[in-house]
């Protein structure tokens, strides 16, 4: 929250513009580059952006998407390296798994899992994201398989193993005490309590859900452009502030993905984005199969032997213009100095665990 607060104010320093047409003075002010800042990572995604661009293959890319279910809600904020990486790798090695089986695809597939723990709303709901291609390399390499234009594996198969996969992981994390059962789910540290909720979540139905490709490699890497780095809101879904009541924009999607207003008490809505804030060094964009980090440039090179295709061009970035100054419209803005950080004038507060 400090970083936030501080973010292109004074407390940072910054970097002091004059027009050389009209002399005007321009600050600005530096970023805190805190990973869950709205406003903060773009020049970070636009060099990610690059990398993954050189890397996407001529076929079309499927979106998955691994939810969990509501009721390990409060589990996983108080566990959440445990399991949030409980799902990257359940869902990896799910997917993964299905689609090695000669009976769905007989392939090995590659994926880009990014972990989202938001709704719309900015309430807590732990999921997924995974970008796909449609196809990849037989188990022996010599052929590449492609899957069905609007059919990667079957999803109640992919749900049944992830499920599987997932709560027996769960059980061990459990079994080795790796899991902090305290405050409103302190009653789960009973043995009984936490048998009952696993055969809860045994009977329910997991969703995973497949959704067709893309419409070619570049709406793959507008949705990426969007939701790699960001964190629970934009700025630009921020409407206004009504005295102590936050008013921001929402997808309704029980009624088509309806844009509507949402009001929340300034308190609640700073409540609902700490949700979001991972533990340090957490990594919420990861790799797998093909496109595991390890051997990524040798499969990529495989997977394009045997399409036939050679790797995108390199993009020629344009040298950057001076801007244009805002006072006159005609002089440019060139650096003239730069400011200190000031002190930080904001109170700090002690680390406190998930609400």
């Amino acid at each position: 929250m400090s970083a936030i607060e501080t973010c292109r104010t004074a407390a940072l320093g910054g970097h002091v513009y004059a027009c050389d047409a009209c002399g005007e003075r321009q600050i600005a002010y530096n970023s805190c580059r805190n990973r869950h800042c709205p406003k903060c990572q773009g020049a970070e995604r636009y060099r990610w952006l690059e990398k993954r661009r050189l890397e996407l293959l001529p076929v079309g890319y499927f979106h998955v998407i691994f939810t969990l279910p509501s009721a390990l809600g409060p589990v996983a904020l108080r566990n959440q390296k445990v399991l949030y990486n409980l799902l990257f790798r359940c869902a990896a090695e799910s997917l993964l798994e299905v689609a090695a089986n000669p009976e769905h695809l007989g392939a090995r597939l590659g994926m880009l899992s990014v972990l989202h723990t938001w709704g719309q709303q900015l309430t807590h709901h732990p999921h997924l994201h995974c970008i796909v291609p449609g196809g990849g390399p037989s188990l022996e390499g010599d052929r590449w398989i492609a899957s069905r234009e609007n059919f990667l594996v079957p999803v109640q198969a992919l749900s049944q193993v992830f499920q599987k996969k997932y709560l027996e992981g769960l059980k061990t994390a459990y079994d080795g005490g790796e899991l902090t059962l305290v405050g409103a789910i302190e009653d789960l540290a009973q043995p009984r309590a936490f048998r009952a909720l696993l055969s809860a979540l045994y009977a329910k139905n997991w969703v995973v859900f497949s959704k067709p490709p893309f419409a070619g490699p570049e709406r793959v890497l507008k949705y990426l452009a969007r939701y790699t780095h960001r964190v629970a809101i934009s700025n630009s879904r921020l409407v206004r502030l009504e005295g102590d009541t936050v008013v921001l924009t929402y997808k309704d999607y029980r009624r088509d993905g309806e844009q509507r207003l949402l009001r929340l008490p300034a308190h609640e809505f700073i409540r609902r984005f700490l949700l979001h804030v991972l533990p340090d060094g957490f990594v919420r964009i990861r790799y797998y199969g093909l496109f595991a980090n390890r051997y990524r440039a040798q499969r990529l090179e495989q997977c394009r032997r045997l399409l036939g295709s050679l790797p995108p061009p390199p993009e020629e970035s344009a040298p950057q213009a001076a801007p244009i100054c805002p006072h006159c419209g005609e002089g440019s803005l060139r650096l003239v100095g730069q400011l200190g950080a000031t002190p930080d004038p904001l109170p700090r507060l002690a680390a406190r665990g998930p609400p």
